[in-house]
């Protein structure tokens, strides 16, 4: 089996970028980004609406990994779903926690990349704006492959962000990843659907639903 993620180096995908950043101190000002909080109307309306068209119908276990203080975590428990989030920042799980208080959830804190769910397994495993910062993509996805059910499926939003110096992960790369991994993968291009991100972007954004065979 090719190993694709040997060509995203750490410069390509914003690695050091993203480990610079403390998570803990970031976390109580996280969700004034509006697709970060979820907390203008409309712009909560458009996730839920692909969040429904992303998730099984039926209810089912969902991982959330880099769930960030559990914004579409919530919208999934909203739509029925059992969460478990992961995040390796404490104070992350902490809002997430108080923010689904009551729901079907529970949260931990642990590595995206090896989330701490034992033999656990999950209907999907759902990742917003995380693969891009790991420093093994290709290795990150084989292992939550592994975490799913027979039929299960990998929901990935990514993008590529900034011109001058662009870190994330072009969608072209994440789908060769994915490619001896999974059956059907299906591609979205979100970058002109400024209902998601609050704002017009005009980088690459887009989600990609990868079901097991």
């Amino acid at each position: 089996m090719t190993d694709h993620s040997e060509g995203l180096n750490r410069a390509a995908t914003g690695t050091d970028a993203a480990t610079d950043v403390d998570w803990d101190t970031q976390a109580a000002s996280f969700d004034d980004e509006p697709d970060h909080g979820l907390r203008d109307p409309d712009v909560r309306r458009a996730w839920a609406r692909r969040l429904t068209a992303w998730l099984p119908e039926r209810p089912c276990d969902v991982l959330d990994l880099g769930c960030g203080t559990g914004s579409l975590s919530l919208l999934a428990a909203e739509q029925g779903h059992r969460v478990t989030g992961v995040d390796g920042s404490t104070a992350m799980v902490a809002l997430a926690r108080a923010k689904l208080a009551g729901r079907d959830a529970v949260f931990l804190v642990g590595d995206a990349a090896a989330p701490p769910v034992g033999e656990q397994r999950f209907d999907v495993v759902l990742v917003r704006h995380v693969l891009w910062a790991l420093p093994d993509p290709g290795r990150a996805l084989r292992h939550w492959r592994g975490l799913l059910r027979p039929g299960g499926r990998l929901v990935l939003v990514e993008g590529v962000w900034g011109t001058v110096s662009p870190a994330g992960i072009p969608a072209d790369d994440l789908t060769a990843l994915l490619a001896p991994l999974t059956g059907d993968v299906r591609l979205e291009r979100l970058s002109q659907e400024t209902e998601l991100w609050g704002k017009e972007v005009d980088d690459e954004r887009y989600a990609v639903v990868a079901v097991l065979e």
